[in-house]
């Protein structure tokens, strides 16, 4: 979700203003994927890069998440939407970090549709961090180095909660990936629009998934084959 300093300068505005309207876009396109019917959707909040911003705006942005906890609580509850999150939370201040594992749990049951948050999260350290707990199960005896496969990769990574990653949407014109879901994105489908994402509203996120909608998803196989089996490459 990028562009919200570009949006809050181009208005003469300060960065927090932009970071404050972004999170209202969040509430909105929230709403549209769950009556879209989205199984999961999840957004890029804050990274392991951003602790390394002017103090000022990581307080004002870890405030902005403490506020949207507290206020979007009732409508998380009442919708049937299950609340997650990913990342290194450990460094999230403990006034955010309290309400978010609450709220959390309390949505846990909850199956229309899961809200995933990534806060203090990298692609690369999210790999690191599962490399980690395998080497630590082979060491111990639990794991045999000729078994370690995909599937226990995945299982340990923070993801392993969701679904398959079927597409990626950036926003405010930026061509790269950012440290955002390496693993899973490596089949996924990219949008990329020079929207900022103050400015990201349903017609253009109904824009992207058309997008999606008509591109043949062929994970190595050749269209001929996809045709052949009988099986849309479009999800």
């Amino acid at each position: 979700m990028d562009g919200n300093g570009r949006w809050a300068r181009r208005r003469g505005l300060p960065r927090v203003e932009g970071h404050r309207k972004g999170a209202k876009v969040v509430q909105t396109i929230t709403r549209a994927c769950r009556r879209l019917g989205i199984e999961a959707l999840t957004l890029y909040a804050f990274s392991q890069q951003n602790w390394n911003r002017p103090p000022e705006e990581v307080q004002a942005l870890m405030e902005l998440l403490g506020e949207y906890i507290i206020e979007e609580r009732a409508e998380i509850l009442e919708n049937g939407i299950r609340l997650s999150a990913i990342g290194d939370l450990t460094k999230l201040p403990s006034w955010v970090r309290e309400p978010l594992g609450k709220l959390m749990e309390e949505s846990s049951q909850n199956n229309d549709m899961e809200l995933c948050l990534a806060l203090s999260y990298g692609g690369r350290e999210e790999i690191l961090r599962a490399v980690k707990i395998i080497a630590e199960k082979v060491c111990n005896g639990e794991v045999q180095t000729k078994d370690i496969s995909q599937d226990m990769i995945e299982e340990n990574l923070w993801t392993s909660h969701l679904p398959p990653l079927d597409f990626v949407i950036r926003t405010s014109g930026e061509r790269r990936l950012s440290n955002f879901l390496l693993w899973q994105a490596a089949f996924a489908e990219y949008y990329f629009t020079n929207t900022l994402w103050p400015d990201f509203e349903k017609e253009e996120l109904m824009e992207a998934l058309h997008s999606y909608g008509v591109r043949e998803r062929r994970y190595g196989l050749t269209s001929e084959q996809i045709r052949g089996s009988g099986v849309s490459g479009v999800d």
